[in-house]
């Protein structure tokens, strides 16, 4: 358990007390990240915190502020990397209750999470020229594609669109696409397409149900899932899985939000679905079940709702709720 800061604790707090009531088990080890653990131990990630992941193969994560232009490197990019995490996998749906411009959305955006221009490659050529590299490659690229294309199946998903800018970037897009297409060769019971990235951000906001699955390299993949959480009501309502071989960190997508940390503002509903997405990666289906049809039950009855999707209640009093409907 990271539970971040800012309103980290607070929704992840209100998270814990949902997971508790599904019946599950679960023995947390906490631990911090980013300006507070600095703090503790003079590491933004601590060794300890390497190796509780590495042993339990299962964190989750609340939002940790990444300084803008300065400062230390994105704990998120860093723990992606460190464990390989390299499937971002973000589901995108409608919560019963809320009217949005785009009702019934039902989105699938799987992000290569480990290359591109995440990398980390700058450095300045000479003064005032700096130079990013973006680094593409057969193995990340075909991984990704296998990954989109075994969860369609697996799933009901019946098509997928790989998102590109080969026309401009033709060695680096044109590799990922090659790489994509030799993928889709071997599932021809889903129907595959490709869209370049420009197009597909105007195609999201005029008609999403166009669109299933979406297959994208890291840095258009940031952009188009939050664009995606956009359709359904803003990143509060969203979830997120960072999937690797080995590891697994569920999070929420949205940030730490200081301005509002401490007052009981805070909407937990990302970090809860996330959780939702934990449960099941444990194969702890029922529980899951469990938490979604309370979740859904307290948005639909729109009574206790946070006051960024126009309620009034505050963290723990949603928490509450839920449990409530959990029976």
């Amino acid at each position: 358990m990271i539970p971040g800061d800012g309103i980290g604790p607070e929704v992840t707090q209100a998270v814990v007390r949902i997971l508790d009531a599904t019946g599950v088990k679960f023995e947390w080890e906490r631990y911090a990240a980013g300006a507070e653990a600095f703090e503790l131990h003079g590491e933004y990630i601590p060794a300890a915190l390497y190796e509780s992941i590495a042993r339990n193969r299962v964190a989750l994560k609340g939002p940790v502020t990444t300084p803008i232009g300065g400062g230390f490197k994105s704990i998120n990019v860093a723990l992606r990397k460190k464990f390989d995490l390299y499937a971002n996998f973000r589901p995108i749906r409608n919560l019963p209750g809320l009217e949005t411009k785009w009702p019934g959305v039902n989105l699938i955006v799987v992000r290569e999470n480990t290359e591109g221009e995440y990398v980390g490659l700058e450095h300045e050529v000479v003064p005032g020229v700096v130079e990013s590299i973006k680094v593409v490659s057969e193995k990340g690229s075909t991984r990704i594609a296998r990954f989109a294309f075994e969860y369609a199946r697996k799933h009901g998903r019946k098509k997928i669109h790989s998102i590109h800018k080969a026309n401009i970037m033709k060695l680096s897009d044109g590799l990922f696409l090659r790489c994509a297409r030799q993928v889709a060769d071997e599932f021809p019971d889903i129907v595959y397409g490709e869209h370049i990235i420009d197009n597909t951000c105007m195609q999201l906001v005029m008609n999403p149900y166009q669109y299933d699955v979406l297959l994208l390299e890291n840095l258009y993949g940031d952009i188009v899932s939050d664009l995606c959480a956009g359709l359904v009501g803003g990143l509060g309502l969203a979830p997120g899985a960072n999937l690797g071989a080995d590891c697994a960190i569920f999070e929420a997508v949205h940030g730490s939000a200081p301005d509002i940390a401490g007052k009981d503002f805070a909407n937990p509903t990302s970090l809860l679905l996330s959780a939702i997405l934990m449960l099941r990666h444990l194969d702890e289906q029922a529980a899951a079940d469990k938490a979604e049809k309370a979740l859904e039950t307290v948005y639909a009855g729109r009574k206790a709702l946070t006051r960024d999707v126009g309620g009034t209640a505050g963290t723990s009093q949603f928490a509450d709720a839920v449990l409530a409907a959990m029976g």
